[in-house]
């Protein structure tokens, strides 16, 4: 069985399928119906409760969205909804949104304040920008986002009820067993705490699907109506979830999600706003690196950047672990190099010498929450003179793969980067990349404007230097 709190309450959970939902858990089993489902997929927010797990000696609230969390992630943590919020009186977040008005129709309006109570309780700065992060999850078609940005202002800073109890809780999970499962028949949900137990949940169960945030995988369930037979969830291996940084790269465990990447990665220019823009912070808070790198989507963010920066992958099967280069990882459309039972362990970044020039960028048809039409990342590698004498150039939504433009990357070295050589890579990069039409995008306008990208690197990168934004 799993076990969690539900605010101060423990429940203990079995026999229900690995691919429940926590939003089919609240609204189905518990009769618990504040929380909405508006799309199913981890798009709108009106599904946003916030999960609890110790921090320290107190608590790390995290948004996340109930309709793509899948069960097995309650398992150690404390889960608030909107019905938890209320004691004798409306929250404080409840009654802001009442007093500045920032409610209508009301079905988004329990996960925006879910939302906002982890912003509440989040160790950060209290302002604008950051109440609009926490914010570009939900979505809302009536009110409009003046009155709700007016009610986060309002509890900006203020403490409640759970604040007092943080240490008290944080103690109570922590005395909850490390592992737990899930049984119904003969289908598992299965939560090991080690390496060497998930190698052997794999040998005993071959074809176990592997989960970790879920953010892609539950969309199997919640648009497909899919079924697993096994699935084994990620997050609570510490090996799966570390960060080190080492004076010559980054290593970052497959698991660990992107929102805490963030100050690591941010490091690299031009990273962090590209992780700003990567879903939202739902779910940011859930996706990782290594879901990105291994479910071989065309269109994720991540793997363009990575194939810029030569990183390379620490690859597990049966104890046994080995390491390639990410150029080499991906076969075709969502297929790698992965045998069965192995998995990504760990993502091995090269650190930005002084002599490097980095940008990634993406495009998409809104800036936040959405899927890119074009990813392009470039690197650019500068001689004492400042000519180029190696580049390296990656595009994700080109083609059936993430995939590096070698042509491209040839046009521009051994010579200075000017509108001679931009031209002369333009040309090259039609030759490496033949992009499809699609509902994202044309090919004609993917081609153009990834050629248009690298029009863009010369303009902030040569003086007189100009910061392009997105509209």
């Amino acid at each position: 069985m799993i076990q969690f709190l539900l605010d101060d309450q423990l429940h203990e959970v079995d026999g229900l399928p690995p691919e429940t939902s926590l939003l089919d858990y609240l609204r189905g089993h518990l009769r618990q119906t504040g929380s909405k489902e508006g799309c199913a997929s981890g798009d709108c927010g009106a599904c946003t409760v916030v999960l609890a797990e110790p921090d320290g000696d107190g608590l790390r609230y995290r948004a996340v969205n109930a309709c793509i969390t899948l069960l097995g992630a309650l398992h150690g943590r404390q889960l608030l909804t909107v019905e938890q919020l209320a004691g004798d009186t409306l929250h404080p977040v409840q009654q802001a949104m009442v007093d500045c008005h920032a409610s209508q129709c009301g079905f988004c309006t329990p996960g925006i304040v879910m939302s906002l109570f982890a912003w509440q309780h989040a160790d950060q700065p209290h302002d604008r920008e950051t109440a609009l992060t926490a914010l570009s999850g939900n979505l809302c078609r009536c009110t409009g986002y003046r009155p709700i940005l007016a009610a986060a202002e309002r509890i900006a800073g203020t403490r409640d009820r759970f604040t007092t109890r943080e240490r008290e809780t944080a103690a109570r999970l922590r005395a909850l067993p490390a592992s737990g499962a899930l049984h119904r028949d003969q289908q598992r949900a299965l939560l090991p705490t080690s390496l060497e137990e998930l190698d052997a949940l794999l040998a005993a169960y071959p074809q176990a699907r592997l989960i970790a945030g879920g953010t892609d995988l539950a969309l199997e369930a919640t648009q497909n109506l899919k079924s697993f037979p096994q699935l084994i969830h990620l997050e609570r291996i510490a090996a799966l979830q570390r960060l080190e940084q080492h004076p010559d790269h980054l290593l970052i465990g497959a698991a660990r999600p992107y929102a805490d990447c963030l100050d690591a990665l941010s490091a690299y220019p031009t990273v962090g706003a590209l992780l700003d823009r990567l879903g939202s912070l739902q779910i940011r808070q859930r996706g990782t690196l290594g879901g990105n790198i291994a479910n071989a989507s065309p269109i994720g963010d991540i793997p363009p950047l990575l194939l810029a920066l030569d990183a390379t992958l620490l690859l597990r099967r049966a104890g046994q672990s080995r390491e390639i280069a990410i150029d080499g990882f991906f076969t075709g459309y969502r297929r790698s190099v992965l045998q069965p039972g192995e998995y990504i362990e760990a993502i091995r970044i090269p650190s930005l010498r002084a002599n490097q020039l980095l940008r990634v960028d993406k495009i998409s048809k809104r800036r936040d929450d959405d899927i890119s039409a074009v990813c392009l990342a470039l690197r650019l590698d500068l001689d004492e003179d400042g000519g180029v004498y190696e580049a390296r150039l990656a595009c994700g939504g080109m083609a059936a793969t993430p995939l590096r433009g070698r042509r491209t990357e040839a046009a521009l070295a051994g010579r200075p980067f000017d509108q001679t050589a931009v031209a002369a890579a333009q040309a090259a990069l039609a030759e490496d990349f033949q992009p499809i039409d699609d509902l994202r995008a044309s090919a004609a306008y993917r081609l153009k404007v990834a050629q248009n990208l690298l029009q863009r690197a010369l303009l902030e990168w040569t003086p007189p230097a100009a910061e392009v934004r997105h509209a």
